[in-house]
């Protein structure tokens, strides 16, 4: 596959990312054609090696209702879906209409559109208006947006679940000071103190693609 620089890591020797997404069995005609419209456009999406660990956390601990914060094109959402199975209940959240439009259209072709409801606006606002609470929240919103992200989902989640968020080191650039004016990258870094220093989470942070930090909610 084409490795933009959005599905580049930042930090990673080009041979072993390379290497990495040589694995990787094929994908659907339908997420294929994601991920030549992302690459395309420049549009962000997880990739197919994130996309492949979230489907087999959602295996494993038998998510049905998962809240996604931050959707994009839906291209993460049919993994989920898939992963999650015909009954499951997929919020997918984005806060531009073309995005939803688009990522409907996808959900129809790839056969979960039922497990998915399709919601336009704030994620963070969603999230608390939400029904009940959830197996499974991904965290995909403005990077600045991360530590408020934290907060209104967290009592969302059940006990035992997982909170699981993306791009966590940020190119690298969470690892190293930040300007005052780069509220992305302060907003990653102040995310990871949180969930590190959270006695309501066990967090660990993988250094895959741009960052991914799985929590379970104690």
């Amino acid at each position: 596959m084409n490795l933009t620089k959005n599905l580049r890591s930042g930090y990673m020797e080009k041979d072993v990312e390379d290497y990495l997404y040589g694995l990787l069995p094929e994908r659907s005609s339908v997420l294929a054609e994601m991920e030549e419209y992302a690459a395309e456009r420049d549009v962000p999406i997880i990739g197919p090696a994130v996309a492949r660990l979230l489907a087999l956390l959602v295996q494993t601990y038998g998510a049905k209702r998962i809240f996604e914060m931050g959707s994009a094109i839906g291209y993460s959402t049919i993994w989920l879906a898939e992963a999650a199975g015909p009954k499951a209940q997929v919020f997918y959240v984005d806060g531009d209409a073309k995005n939803a439009e688009r990522a409907r259209e996808y959900f129809r072709r790839a056969g979960v559109a039922k497990r998915i409801r399709i919601q336009v606006g704030n994620a963070l606002e969603l999230v608390k208006k939400a029904p009940g609470k959830f197996d499974l929240i991904f965290n995909d919103v403005d990077k600045h947006q991360y530590p408020d992200a934290l907060k209104a989902a967290l009592p969302k989640l059940k006990r035992g679940g997982l909170f699981i968020t993306d791009n966590t080191l940020w190119s690298g650039r969470a690892a190293r000071p930040a300007l005052s004016s780069d509220t992305d990258t302060l907003g990653v870094q102040e995310f990871n103190r949180l969930t590190y220093a959270s006695k309501e989470l066990y967090s660990v942070l993988l250094p895959i693609r741009d960052g991914v930090t799985l929590s379970r909610k104690l």
